[in-house]
């Protein structure tokens, strides 16, 4: 047990200097190529940050276990909308770009759509549903990135010639921010799979079952990626980057995670948990998650803002969700 406690500090070290350089990197990135940061946040950002949640999800799949790759996406979502979102919204909120946030949060809430259906409706994922959400992930970055580079704030400069001298400088520069983008990237990766290996152990250790520690226990660690991502966008003033990256990460929990998970090992809804004769996660969990993201994000496109109250909410939601998982034990 002190073995396992060493390494899950271990690895929030790893996360949170990890953290550091990937923010730094996309950062660096984003200003480079004039890219709007909410933009490089949903893309770069949150692949790079979502990598603990795919490798989970993988492998529990490979390993048989589909209620662990299902509790982990959705209990994802929701710590990432109800807990990092939230954090950063009450702390801070940040000014919101609405053209930016349309093709994100039409691309979760359509995949969210069909991945409700089929739960509600068939009760399970074969593996074409599981291709189709791959290929949605597909669809979704290619007009992401399309959006960034014909955005009009991106337009190349001229250089003039202190600038023509320096053009070798820049191009050392930008190795350096790929560098720390691919190193901070594989820092969150291994600090995380730490976090969650060891996270586990720990609580399997105390008695806790592992319907629940997929919802919380693995659904929290693998989302610490984006908690330091968050919380260093935050300090460094960068809070677009933070909400970008929460909301790419969400649509990736469902197009990429599930849709991986699914196409090696098709799967059913859960049925570990019950209330009355319906599975939990039916009434509780898909519910929770869809409400959670409306509230988060469509008072931003009506309004163009966040506020303070909006993360009050969702964390009393998370806090809410979180205790009726011990509850409904």
């Amino acid at each position: 047990m002190k073995d396992a406690i060493l390494l899950f500090i271990f690895g929030l070290i790893l996360l949170i200097k990890g953290g550091d350089w990937f923010v730094d990197g996309a950062t660096g990135i984003a200003k480079r190529f004039k890219i709007p940061d909410i933009l490089i946040g949903a893309t770069v950002v949150s692949i790079g940050t979502t990598l603990p949640e795919v490798m989970v999800s993988a492998t529990a799949a490979i390993n048989g276990s589909g209620d662990m790759a299902y509790g982990n996406a959705i209990g994802s979502i929701i710590c990432n909308t109800a807990l990092i979102a939230a954090i950063t919204v009450a702390i801070k909120p940040a000014p919101i770009d609405k053209k930016s946030l349309i093709i994100p949060v039409c691309f979760f809430f359509g995949s969210a759509v069909f991945y409700s259906s089929m739960a509600y409706f068939v009760g399970e994922f074969p593996r074409w549903s599981g291709i189709l959400l791959l290929l949605t992930f597909v669809v979704y970055m290619v007009l992401t990135i399309a959006k960034a580079l014909n955005s009009p704030d991106r337009k190349s400069p001229v250089l003039n010639a202190d600038e023509k001298n320096n053009e070798d400088e820049e191009k050392s520069s930008l190795l350096k921010e790929l560098i720390f983008l691919v190193v901070g990237a594989g820092l969150i990766a291994v600090g995380a799979d730490l976090l969650v290996d060891k996270g586990t152990f720990i609580a399997t250790a105390w008695g806790v079952p592992q319907t629940v520690i997929s919802l919380t226990f693995v659904a929290l660690g693998t989302s610490l990626p984006e908690l330091v991502t968050a919380i260093t966008s935050l300090i460094k003033g960068k809070g677009a980057l933070s909400l970008g990256n929460l909301i790419g990460a969400n649509i990736f929990n469902l197009v990429l995670v599930s849709g991986m998970a699914i196409s090696i090992a098709p799967f059913k809804v859960p049925s570990g948990m019950m209330i009355g004769n319906i599975s939990a996660s039916l009434i509780l969990d898909i519910p929770v998650m869809l409400s959670v993201m409306a509230l988060l994000t469509l008072p931003a496109l009506i309004r163009g803002k966040l506020s303070k109250t909006q993360g009050y909410i969702l964390l009393g939601i998370y806090a809410v969700f979180i205790t009726l998982q011990f509850v409904l034990l």
